[in-house]
């Protein structure tokens, strides 16, 4: 059969069995098969290859993408003729390609002596930015040489013509509302973990978001509404909290945005979401990448009395008001001039945050990345005539205030700043480009970031990115079908690219499938490095790292470079000290617990970096308090450690690194020896008391300073998702923190150790716990089911060596095997212990879940709804987090256990300990003009 009549057949097999249209061509063989049908002129498929070929071809680097440039281009140069598709057709087909194969073809004609070809080619040119170092060399070279053409792109470039001739946003914008969920809603309601398969067949995981129910309703809303687009709503609540979803704000716009590209299938822009209280940062900046609008409604609002008190409830929690309405099918407008919300004549906000000039920009030019590429283009425009740049773009927004010291995160950011004009140090609210040293992805998004980098043209990673790592941990849990078909073909993407990967396409090294954050958090060698990683959890214990969507990611790949204003910062610090059967994981929690109640119930740490006085604690452990920011809604989390304790942080990384290296991890560019290179670097900086350790200085201004009174944690404190909260807004929102005894007795019906928040160290206290408790009991049994999954193969190994993993594999009635992975997720458990392969396991939920209606007490970090456990008819599933010594109890006991039985199981034990720092973790401030690189 030929690859077409497969083609075909899938094409009914989609539409019969589940309503979908052709899946998008990204295959050269496929498509030459079209071609030729296309040029035979009495063939009986001619007239639908003719749509799949104009309609329905992946644009950028895809091998489709190719052959589609090279057919066009020899429509344009005469050598092929189709009735259907004329010279100037031909050009508007490549004027949509993005770039790769189609500026290449493009340049080839605008470089020809064929004035007839060169002309039109130059015009569409004209209006490309994707444009990569072979592409601008070229064009660079035939200036030199004395091309007339060439010259006339420059000078294009140079006044940034992509830009400026494109239409302005519209003044006004009608939206329709659509309240999406009450209460923070969580990308997993827009793009549920379970489906991450299908998330790069983009139509197929749009029937995914939210429910069906509700994408009929917004059709609905649609059709009503037609000059309108439908807005949708975080009521009381925030909108994109937790993950980072490019595939979130993909359905959004697939259902409520505008189509990219006539030409081009399934690639939506331009949604507009909101929220009470905004939209989450991670989430924002990803909307921002598809030219969309994100805005703070603010329609509810503190009730206060008649002293400007706010008013609370019986439970202590803040009475919320009405402003005014957003329900469901309210028609309101969004002046884009004024920056303000209407309902008709109706002033109802003030939304000037969602129009600043920079977002403004990203909507004009239908996303983000055309603005990072413009302003490439037009730099190197400029460097090649010889010119001054004229003022196109909106200025970098540069804050600077005299006499004032720089917290860390503005030290990391003003030493990694590109193209700043400032000669003084860039304060909180500074608009910046910065390099990005680290970059990691993991297999959910993993095969989403393949695509954009297709879609922007890029087929290798930027020079100045110092390491990247493509994980497998998200899929580690089962080696299904679905697993088999992508992990591979995601892998060998990425190694080609110059990724260091999980899984080697040539079979040269044992498949790893390590948590990506793990990982991230050992090739960061640097504390004043800048970490991008497609997953909100990337927040590293040394550097500062953001987590970000699949494009954002793939931007950092192909450049380098990421834009993003400078944060505000709250710092924390702590007095007092831990009780002996307190665990680290006790004090995240109560971290967030006494933050609140110090600020009334505002979490000053949202959308803020947390810069964490941590003094001595080692990055391993540091990295459960940074890990944990993501669920305080902070934008990312600094660890502030003394000379001694980071350079004990970053020999680990080093002997980590060269573990990688020794399996056989090392790609042809010799990435992970150049990261021990900058490791010994560091090192002496730190040693020679040249660089020390990173710390903020004396007189740096904070948003807000907390203070943690670690002598009041007496007992181990869970983070409940409060499932049966009358108030729907305030479940599952990670605010609500218990302490142990407020559950007395409750039921467990499972129990997880594992995922990105634990460590070897939570591996040795399962082993400890066990030798206790077998000279307490003389054995050990379960009474409800405990799932183990270390984070790393290292730590497996280490602990091997070191005796622990003996005791934990005496218990276990399951124990992972690589050589048989299982190839089917779990549906029941018995009350066994079951040792699983690292990875993320149950966190995930889109493998390994909980038995729907289970309470499950976990040391993992979601609280989403169904994420980990899913809902019954007659009860709600509940996925309470605590620390690993409380998980493990839990699971031998099949309940909470009393304090008198916790102590007992945990006497004599090292837990993860903390002191905090005895001296300030600051630095005497000295004016001077940071580094900023060119």
């Amino acid at each position: 059969m030929s690859l077409y009549l497969e083609y075909l057949a899938e094409i009914e097999s989609r539409k019969n069995d589940q309503g979908l249209a052709p899946k998008p061509i990204d295959s050269a063989a496929l498509l030459s098969e079209i071609i030729a049908q296309i040029k035979d002129t009495g063939n009986e498929h001619r007239e639908e290859s003719l749509k799949f070929f104009i309609y329905n071809t992946l644009p950028g680097t895809t091998s489709a993408a190719g052959v589609k440039a090279a057919f066009l281009k020899e429509i344009i140069l005469g050598q092929a003729t189709v009735a259907e598709i004329s010279v100037e057709f031909a050009f508007e087909l490549l004027s949509h390609m993005k770039g790769g194969p189609s500026i290449e073809a493009l340049l080839d004609l605008a470089l020809s002596d064929d004035a007839a070809v060169s002309a039109p080619a130059a015009s569409v040119l004209k209006t490309q930015v994707f444009l990569y170092d072979a592409d601008t060399s070229r064009i660079e070279e035939a200036f030199k040489a004395g091309n007339a053409i060439a010259k006339e792109l420059l000078e294009s470039y140079v006044n940034a013509e992509f830009f400026t001739k494109l239409p302005e946003v519209e003044a006004k914008i009608e939206v329709v509302t659509y309240i999406a969920g009450e209460g923070d809603i969580s990308t997993d309601l827009l793009s549920p973990g379970h489906q991450a398969h299908s998330r790069a067949d983009r139509e197929l995981h749009g029937k995914c978001m939210i429910t069906p129910e509700a994408q009929e309703e917004i059709q609905a809303l649609q059709a009503k509404h037609p000059q309108a687009k439908v807005m949708l709503i975080a009521e009381k609540g925030t909108m994109g909290v937790g993950s980072s979803r490019m595939s979130g704000v993909n359905n959004v716009a697939l259902w409520a945005g505008k189509q990219a590209s006539p030409y081009v299938p399934f690639i939506n822009i331009a949604p507009v979401v909101a929220g009470t209280n905004g939209i989450a940062p991670i989430f924002l900046t990803t909307v921002d990448v598809t030219g969309g609008i994100g805005l703070d409604l603010k329609n509810w609002v503190k009730k206060v009395d008649a002293n400007g008190n706010a008013v609370v409830d019986d439970n202590g929690d803040v009475v919320l008001e009405e402003a005014y309405s957003v329900a469901t099918g309210t028609v309101l407008t969004i002046d884009t001039k004024a920056k303000k919300l209407f309902n008709g004549s109706e002033e109802l906000a003030d939304i000037s945050s969602s129009f600043t000039p920079q977002k403004m920009e990203f909507m004009k030019a239908g996303g983000s990345y055309a603005v990072t590429f413009g302003k490439k283009l037009q730099t190197f425009a400029a460097q090649a005539l010889g010119v001054v740049a004229p003022v196109v773009y909106a200025a970098s927004k540069e804050i600077s205030h005299d006499g004032q010291g720089l917290t860390a995160v503005e030290k990391i950011f003003n030493r990694n700043a590109v193209g700043v004009a400032s000669e003084t140090p860039l304060h909180a609210g500074s608009d910046v480009r910065v390099k990005v040293n680290i970059v990691g992805s993991q297999d959910t998004t993993g095969p989403m970031t393949c695509q954009e980098l297709e879609a922007m043209a890029a087929s290798t990673i930027s020079p100045i990115v110092d390491g990247a790592f493509q994980s497998g941990c998200h899929t580690a849990s089962v080696w299904d079908s679905k697993a088999k078909a992508n992990t591979p073909k995601l892998m060998a993407f990425m190694n080609a690219f110059g990724v260091i990967t999980a899984r080697d396409p040539k079979g040269v090294y044992h498949s790893m499938t390590d948590v990506i954050h793990k990982v991230l958090n050992d090739i960061t060698i640097d504390d004043r490095a800048i970490i991008i990683g497609g997953d909100s959890h990337t927040r590293m214990s040394k550097g500062v790292a953001f987590g970000a969507d699949s494009g954002t990611v793939a931007i950092a790949l192909a450049t380098g470079e990421s834009a993003m204003p400078i944060p505000e910062s709250v710092k924390v610090t702590f007095k007092g000290n831990m009780a002996g059967h307190m665990d680290f994981r006790d004090v995240v929690h109560a971290t967030q617990a006494q933050m609140l109640k110090q600020f009334g119930g505002e979490n000053v740490f949202q959308g803020r970096i947390i810069e964490v006085h941590i003094g001595t604690l080692l990055a391993d452990q540091a990295f459960t308090f940074t890990d944990w920011s993501a669920e305080m809604k902070a934008k990312a989390s600094i660890c502030i450690s003394n000379n001694e304790t980071l350079v004990k942080s970053i020999e680990l990384a080093k002997s980590r690194i060269q573990i990688m290296i020794d399996k056989g991890m090392e790609n042809e560019a010799g990435t992970l020896k150049g990261l021990i290179a900058l490791a010994d670097e560091r090192i002496a900086e730190v040693q020679s008391g040249e660089q020390p350790a990173l710390s903020p200085d004396d007189n740096a201004q904070y948003y807000a300073e907390v203070l943690i009174d670690l002598d009041a944690i007496s007992e181990p404190m869970i983070a409940d998702p409060d499932v049966n909260n009358e108030d729907v807004s305030k479940r599952y929102t990670h605010d609500v923190i218990r302490p142990v005894s407020y559950y007395d007795g409750k039921s467990v019906d499972l129990a997880f150790v594992g995922s990105c928040m634990v460590h070897k160290g939570d591996m040795q206290i399962i082993a400890q716990m066990f030798r206790n408790m077998e000279k307490q009991n003389g054995s050990i049994s379960f009474k409800a089911p405990l799932v183990v999954a270390p984070p790393t193969y290292n730590i497996v190994d280490e602990l091997k060596a070191e005796g622990d993993w003996e005791i934990l594999e005496k218990y276990s009635g399951f124990v992972f095997d690589d050589n048989d992975p299982k190839g089917a997720a779990r549906t029941k458990y018995d009350n066994i212990m079951y040792l699983e392969r690292p990875g993320c396991n149950l966190c995930m939920g889109n493998q390994e879940k909980a038995e729907p209606g289970d309470t499950v007490i976990a040391t993992s970090t979601r609280l989403f709804q169904g994420r980990v456990v899913a809902d019954t008819s007659e009860k709600k599933g509940e996925s309470l987090l605590g620390s690993t010594p409380l998980v493990v109890l839990s699971s031998i006991l099949g309940r909470f256990p009393s304090m008198d039985e916790y102590k007992a199981a945990v006497e004599g034990i090292d837990l993860t300990r903390f002191a905090p720092p005895t001296e300030e973790m600051t630095t005497e401030y000295v004016a001077a003009v940071p580094v900023k690189r060119v």
